[in-house]
Order: structure tokens, then C-alpha cells, then sequence
């Protein structure tokens, strides 16, 4: 017999806010690995009443979920690469290793690395026990 505490949505809420995720976004996520927090994976799935895509998925996206580790390779990269199917005023939400984890990322790399992408810095936020989330979008263009 299970029993439910009540953790999933307080959790599920907790994610959705921060996040800005609500029901029918298309999420992408890009740079699963085994160390990805699974709780908070379900969570964000939860919020957003679907599955996340992958990278090959090719349709328009509302949101960007990109796991990345120091070790990872060129953050600058991975930034241009996951801006490919982001829907304009999309957002990349960069989940990085907190500081003293393994993998964990300098904020000054992410920092230096998001305008050479063309993204501004906009807020970062705890969503689990070993992950931060940095909201990273595309600056607004004014036409006249």
C-alpha cells in the first residue's frame, strides 16, 4: 500500500515558479547524463503536464533545460546550439552542479560565456539539493 505525503507537489510547485513553467509549455532538454536530479526531472514533467523533448525533436520550443558540468566542454557552444529550436522570448534555463559538487561551474564562466551567445543573464535559482538553475534569454530587439 503507498501513501502520498504530499512532497510531489510542493515540489512540482517549487520548480514551477522559479521556472516560470506552467501546463502545455514545450520544454527541450538537452545534456541528460546519470547525474541529472530525477525528482526534479519529474517535477518540471509534472509542471508542464508532458514530457520534455530531446535535442532531436526539431519543433519550436518554449523553454531549454541544458544540463551542463565544467567538464562538458565549450559552454558557448552548447548556449548557441540549444538557442536552434528556442521560440523567440524563449528561455535556456542552465542547470549547473552547485558550487562544491562535482562539475560545479563558475559563475563568472556563465557569465562570460552568455553574451559571447548572445543571452542576457536574467536570475538564477536553487532547484534541488546539488543543482542551481541560471535564466539565460535572448535581449529584447526593438524595431522601429
Amino acid at each position: 500500500m503507498s501513501s502520498t505525503t504530499g512532497d510531489e507537489s510542493v515540489q512540482t510547485s517549487t520548480v514551477a515558479g522559479p521556472l516560470g513553467l506552467k501546463p502545455g509549455m514545450a520544454v527541450q532538454e538537452l545534456g541528460w547524463d546519470e547525474d541529472t536530479d530525477d525528482a526534479l526531472r519529474t517535477a518540471i514533467e509534472d509542471a508542464i503536464d508532458a514530457d520534455m523533448v530531446d535535442g532531436d525533436q526539431g519543433d519550436v520550443v518554449d523553454v531549454v533545460l541544458l544540463w551542463w558540468r565544467d567538464e562538458d566542454g565549450d559552454l558557448v557552444d552548447a548556449l548557441v546550439d540549444a538557442l536552434t529550436d528556442l521560440a523567440g522570448g524563449g528561455a535556456i534555463w542552465l542547470l549547473t552542479p552547485k558550487v562544491g559538487r562535482p562539475g560545479a561551474v563558475d559563475p563568472a564562466d556563465i557569465a562570460e560565456a552568455a553574451p559571447i551567445a548572445g543571452l542576457s543573464q536574467t536570475t538564477s535559482a536553487s532547484v534541488s539539493k546539488d543543482w542551481s538553475a541560471t535564466r539565460l534569454v535572448a535581449p529584447k530587439t526593438t524595431s522601429r
